[in-house]
C-alpha cells in the first residue's frame, strides 16, 4: 500500500479531459475529419476519458482496491489479501487535496481503517482504531482499555493454515550479503506461529482476532511510547497511557507484537483518513502463483 495511484489517475484524466473538451468546442476533429481520422491524442481524448473518469470518481469517492503487503494486520489480513475500502464511510474527500467536501462519518472502536501514514502521507498504511478523540488508552500487564474500561477479551484456539503462515516472512534480501530463502521463509513463520497466542476482542459493534507472541513485547521498543511522560509509561512498555488528542486516533495493528503502529510514531489525524477496510474480494501467495478467493468475506 505504498503508492497512491490518484497520482497518475488524476493528471492523466483531466488531460484527456481537456483535449476531449478542446475538440468539442474548438477543434471539432472528430466531427469534421470522422471517427478514426482524428490527431492520436483526440482520439485517446475520445477512447480513454470516459473511461477514465468513471474509475476515478468510483475510487476516489466509493470503493477502492488495496493490497496488503505486510503480515500487521494478521490474523484479520494476511499479506496477499486484495481488499475493499468504503471511501465514504468518514467522510467524502477530493483526489490529491485530500479536502473534506461532505461528513459522511467517522470511524468507531474496531474500525479497520486505511490511512495515509503521517510521517510519509505518500504511503498508505492500514490499522484497527483503538482510540477515538479524548479518549484515554492504557495497557497493564496484558489488559487494553479504553477510558479506563477494560476492552472485552478472549482466549481463543485458532489455527492458521500452513500456506498462510509460511507468507509471515517474504524470502528474498534481509540485510547485505543474508538471503532469506523460500524454505527459510517457511520455517520462520511456522516458528513464530508456535509462539502464537490469540484472543477475541469486542469493540463497540466489532468482534475480531489479535495476535500477541509469548515472551515478546515489542512495545518496550516504540519510540512514541517512551516520549510519553514516564510517569504514565514503564520503561519495559508493559504498561502505558495515552490521550487522544481532539481530531486525531490513535490506531493498532491486529498482530499486536509485530506492528509498526501507533505506538510507534503516535496519532492519525483526521485529514488522513482514506476509508474504511470492508470485504476481502481475493487472495494472492507471493510469487508466480494463481489467486484463490478462499479468503473472500466481510472484514471483522
Amino acid at each position: 500500500m505504498d503508492f497512491d495511484f490518484n497520482l497518475i489517475l488524476v493528471p492523466l484524466t483531466i488531460g484527456l479531459g481537456i483535449v476531449w473538451l478542446l475538440d468539442k468546442l474548438t477543434l471539432k476533429q472528430r466531427k469534421t475529419r470522422g471517427r478514426g481520422k482524428e490527431s492520436l491524442l483526440v482520439r485517446w481524448a475520445y477512447d480513454f476519458f470516459p473511461v477514465l473518469a468513471v474509475v476515478l470518481i468510483v475510487r476516489s469517492f466509493f470503493i477502492e482496491p488495496f493490497n496488503i503487503p505486510s503480515s500487521s494486520m494478521v490474523p484479520t489480513l494476511y499479506t496477499g489479501d486484495f481488499i475493499a475500502v468504503n471511501k465514504y464511510a468518514y467522510g467524502v474527500r477530493l483526489p490529491l487535496t485530500y479536502n473534506k467536501v461532505l461528513d459522511t462519518g467517522e470511524p468507531e472502536h474496531g474500525d479497520v481503517a486505511v490511512f495515509r501514514y503521517p510521517e510519509n502521507p505518500s504511503i498508505y498504511y492500514i490499522k484497527r482504531v483503538i482510540g477515538l478523540p479524548g479518549d484515554t488508552v492504557s495497557y497493564n500487564q496484558g489488559t487494553l482499555s479504553i477510558n479506563d474500561v477494560p476492552v472485552e477479551t478472549s482466549s481463543v484456539d485458532f489455527a492458521a493454515k500452513d500456506e498462510l503462515t509460511s507468507q509471515l516472512y517474504l524470502p528474498g534480501q534481509v540485510a547485505p550479503g543474508q538471503v532469506l530463502t523460500e524454505a527459510g521463509a517457511a520455517a520462520m513463520g511456522q516458528e513464530e506461529e508456535d509462539a502464537a497466542e490469540y484472543f477475541q476482542e469486542v469493540q463497540g459493534e466489532n468482534t475480531h482476532l489479535v495476535r500477541y507472541l509469548s515472551g515478546m513485547n515489542s512495545a518496550q521498543y516504540a519510540p512514541f511510547l517512551q516520549q510519553q511522560s514516564p510517569e504514565v509509561v514503564s520503561s519495559e512498555g508493559t504498561e502505558w497511557r495515552l490521550d487522544v488528542p481532539e481530531g486525531q486516533y490513535f490506531v493498532m495493528g491486529d498482530n499486536r507484537d509485530r506492528s509498526a503502529d501507533g505506538r510507534f510514531w503516535g496519532f492519525v489525524p483526521d485529514a488522513n483518513l482514506a476509508g474504511k477496510a470492508v470485504y476481502i474480494w481475493m487472495h494472492k501467495p507471493p510469487g508466480l502463483t494463481l489467486p484463490t478467493f478462499e479468503r473472500n468475506g466481510a472484514i471483522d
